[in-house]
Formats: C-alpha cells, structure tokens, sequence
C-alpha cells in the first residue's frame, strides 16, 4: 500500500464557534481581509460574528463583498488589488464555495504578481494565511486546497480533444496548492438556518457527489475512502429530512443542519486527496452555459454516470469493482439511490441534440482521474442521457 495524506485545516464545529476559537484568528495576523458576498453573510449573521471576534482580539478588518456566484478572475484580481493596499495580512472567507474560491485566490495574488493569463496552473511559493466560515453545507472548501474560477481570458486550446481549435467563451479552471488550505474552518450551522429548499438541496448534492466521485476517482486512497463512506452515509441518514423539506426552512432540524454541514467538510477533505472525477468537469458545462446551479448539475449527471460505470464493471473482470462497495456505503442499491436523487433533483432540464454534441466534443480534464476513464462518445452518451427521457443507460 502507497498513502500519502495531508488535511492541514483545524477544524471547529460549534454553536458559536467563531467567537469561543477567537484565537485561531489572533494567530494569523493583524488585520483581516474579509471576503464575501453582497448579502448572505449579513443575513446569517456570520459577518457580525466575525467583527466581534476580531474586534475582541483587537484586529482590524476591511470588507470586500463583491464575490458573485461562479466568481471570475477579474473579481479574484480586484479582491487581491484591494487586499494589498488595504495592507491586510490574512483573509477571512465567510459564505459558500463562491466567497470561499475567491478568497483563496486572493490571497494567492496578494502575495504573488501574477498576469491574468499564467494565473492558472501556475506554481507559487506564498500565499496569505486563510480562515474559512462555510454558511453553506456543500462545497466543503473549507477544506480543501482549491480555488475553482470562472476564467473569462484567451479561449482555452486544450478544450477540443481532437485538434479543432480553441473553445469559445469562458472555463471553469482552479488554482490548486497546499497554500490554499485554510489555516482553521468555523463550522457553525446555525449560519445555514435560513437556507431555502433549492440553496439546501443543491449545496447537499453537491457534497455528496463530492464523496460518491472521490470514491471512484483513480487517485482515491484508503483513507480517502473512509472519509467518503462516512461522508456519504451521514448525508443519506439526512435524506428523508430532505425529501420533505419544510415550507419554513428554519424548522429544517438544527441537527440535520449540522449533520450536513459536517458531512460536506468531510467530502471536502475526499477530494482534497482524491481529486474529482469527470462528473465535475461535465457539470460545469451546465453552468457556464445554462447558468445551472454546480450542485444540481453534478446532481443531474449522477445516474448516467454510475450506471455506466457498472455496465463497465460487469462486462469487464479486469475494472475495479466499486460500485457494490459505494451501494453499501448508500445503504441501497443503485435502482433505489437513483430514485431517491431524482426526487430530490425534480423536473430536469433539456437539452437540443447540437448543443449536446457540442459540450461532448470539449476536453473534460477530470476524464483521466475517473477510475473508468470514458471516450468521448461515451461522454457524449451520458450528456444526453442526463438531459432526456430517452437512455441506454437505464438504472
């Protein structure tokens, strides 16, 4: 066995988290860098928790809160330009995975003179010290050493497979480095209260598909896979409170909230070690182009891709067996997990034939790290299964 595990944020989960670890935040430096977005943090709370807790350690702290959903480089560029003359000399994300994402690469660029177009898959030694509050139980960034941006710049070459040129429009890319590992993560679910049914669902899809294709990715380890069973099976224990949510989000059970909550920095930690499978890379094309929510489009791709991974377990001896291990983490079977996200997902969106074929032909850069690596025909396949009754790839 070869295992190699790093998983550097401290992790407190409490009511009232923030404030009682103030001094996790004392540590890091003497005036914060505060990003979010333009409401949430105010509406739960977590921004006045904040100021409170650096106030008491006598901290200064500006506020940036231009981070839009799917954040850009440019917004990433603007936050570290104001960062730096602000002198700030750590950053405090507070939201979901959008504040989270800019916040790192922020204090990537803070630090480091980067031009917009090397800023990714660029190497970097210095990074600002980073402390997270997730206000949403999903994307479990809080835990992970990602920063995934929308990339607005020159089209990407590497996006057609085949030679045909470059893509247009804009990519979903990451900076990833150990740097980007928040320091300490405030886990408090009380943030997450007055999240309505979509916000909820859609962030919980998005955890788990963040353990489900952690499992099933090619640099998955042995306790990447335990954290994954785990993080899978509390978010199932939770489904039924889901199926059924409530009219008033607020009388959703504080210890779902939590249970969630926790299970979404778990999967973070999953793909923290193992990366992501093509799922991801699949899904951003529904939010790039249709402006669907990442965790509903993970969420919408989810049957087609497990079933397809088990037609290629049965009919070939040689592939992994997977699927049965991930059916007993689930606690059922493939037929009945794929009914009950369908309930979750609801009506799904169309699709027409030719915009289909056009993402199939793109370069999905998860493909290689998903334990059965597909063909582009088979990517195309499961984009059309996903967005049409018709399928060959029935559960």
């Amino acid at each position: 066995m070869k295992l190699s595990y790093l998983m550097p944020t401290r992790i407190v989960l409490d009511e009232d988290c923030l404030f009682e670890n103030r001094a996790l935040l004392a540590d890091m430096g003497n005036k914060a860098f505060i990003v979010t977005g333009r409401n949430s943090a105010r509406i739960n709370g977590a921004y006045d928790d904040a100021v409170r807790a650096l106030e008491a350690n006598g901290q200064g702290h500006v506020l940036f809160d231009r981070v839009m959903s799917n954040p850009t480089e440019l917004c990433v560029y603007e936050a570290a330009g104001e960062c730096r003359k602000a002198g700030c000399d750590f950053v405090l994300a507070i939201g979901g995975g959008s504040p989270m994402d800019a916040a790192k690469a922020a204090a990537v660029l803070a630090l480091n003179d980067i031009p917009r177009e090397k800023l990714f898959g660029r190497a970097f030694t210095k990074a600002l010290p980073i402390a997270a509050v997730p206000t949403t139980a999903g994307t479990g960034s809080e835990t992970t050493p990602y920063s995934v941006l929308v990339d607005t710049g020159s089209p990407d070459e590497s996006r057609f497979p085949d030679g045909r040129g470059a893509a247009p429009g804009p990519a979903k890319r990451s900076v990833g480095s150990p740097l980007l590992f928040p320091r300490a993560a405030f886990l408090d679910a009380k943030y997450t209260f007055g999240l309505g049914r979509d916000n909820t669902v859609n962030t919980v899809i998005d955890a788990l598909s963040h353990a489900v294709e952690g499992f099933l990715c090619v640099r998955a380890n042995y306790l990447s896979d335990v954290l994954a069973k785990e993080s899978i099976a509390m978010i199932m224990d939770c489904l039924d409170s889901l199926a059924a949510f409530p009219a008033d989000p607020r009388s959703l059970s504080p210890a779902v909230r939590e249970k969630l909550l926790l299970a979404s920095s778990i999967a973070g930690m999953v793909i923290s070690q193992s990366g992501t499978s093509v799922v991801h890379s699949m899904g951003y094309m529904f939010t790039l182009n249709w402006g669907t929510d990442h965790g509903r489009a993970n969420g919408l791709l989810m049957k087609s891709f497990l079933v397809w991974c088990r037609s290629h377990e049965e009919a070939d001896p040689s592939i992994p067996k997977r699927i049965p291990a991930l059916c007993s983490a689930l606690g059922m079977d493939l037929e009945s997990f794929c009914g009950r996200l369908e309930t979750l997902l609801g009506k799904r969106e169309t699709a027409a034939a030719a915009e289909i074929e056009t993402w199939g032909a793109m370069n999905m850069k998860n493909a290689a790290n998903t334990y059965i690596c597909p063909s582009q025909e088979e990517i195309r396949e499961m984009f059309r299964v996903s967005v049409s009754a018709s399928s060959s790839f029935r559960a």
